[in-house]
């Protein structure tokens, strides 16, 4: 996906850190929540460009995984004092336990249910018993709409008076009937420094499953799930609190 390796460094004009904040204190509000026992060291899979965790790394000691180079690069410059790791969320084992799990939206990028059980596998095994994990897709089956949006940001200019620009269109297209995966279609124009405009086309295929299916494969990789919705800028989306058994 171009978005997240060649155009990486462009992640702060599509996804800027300080539309995070109130996103980021929901989500250390349901971390808080579900949590039994000490909540110090947190373990977040799928973590970008940083953005969530430029907020909570001042509550928590973070480690962070991605599978993109890039986006790891972008993270490490906005969060160099957290633990970056290269991986991928369903096959990574680092050998040690958390007290806490968070995955965002990376995780609509499991389109089977084999790649989602691998990824909630992946929670499980690096949670504490007791531990408390955070999964925060952008939507169920129940909840999922098809639609379009535009945004995008402007670079502060540089001491020439010069900045980078850059505008994007999102697609969500609707599903197919019984299927468990979807397109998003992106176009992004790109403005230079030097005033020149580009255009990318990148097109990202996301899961998206009923609660059932979520409910059933924490349950099936020893997590107790339950649903907590989170409330982001007025608009409701799906998230799960679960706890390791012990």
């Amino acid at each position: 996906m171009k978005l997240y390796e060649e155009l990486a460094e462009w992640w702060p004009l599509v996804s800027p850190p300080s539309h995070y904040r109130e996103e980021s204190g929901e989500y250390l509000r349901l971390l808080r929540s579900g949590a039994s026992g000490p909540l110090e060291k947190v373990l977040e899979l799928g973590s970008g460009g940083g953005n969530n965790a430029s907020y909570l790394k001042h509550a928590f000691s973070l480690t962070l995984v991605d599978l993109s180079e890039g986006m790891l690069k972008v993270s490490r410059a906005l969060n160099p004092e957290c633990e970056h790791v290269p991986g991928d969320m369903r096959t990574v084992r680092l050998g040690r336990e958390f007290d806490a799990v968070f995955v965002h939206d990376a995780v609509e990028y499991m389109t089977t249910e084999a790649e989602l059980r691998a990824a909630l596998e992946t929670v499980s095994t690096h949670l504490r018993p007791g531990g408390v994990a955070v999964v925060a897709p952008d939507a169920t089956l129940e909840t999922f709409e098809p639609g379009e949006s535009v945004e995008g940001e402007d670079e502060l200019p540089g001491p020439d008076g010069r900045s980078r620009s850059l505008r994007y269109l999102m697609w969500t297209l609707p599903l197919e009937p019984g299927a468990t995966s979807g397109a998003v279609h992106f176009a992004l124009l790109l403005k230079e420094r030097d005033g020149s405009v580009r255009c990318v086309h990148d097109e990202h295929q996301f899961g998206v499953f009923p609660e059932a299916t979520w409910l059933r494969l924490f349950d099936e990789v020893g997590l107790d799930a339950r649903p907590e919705p989170r409330t982001i800028e007025g608009t409701v989306y799906p998230t799960f609190v679960a706890t390791k058994r012990r």
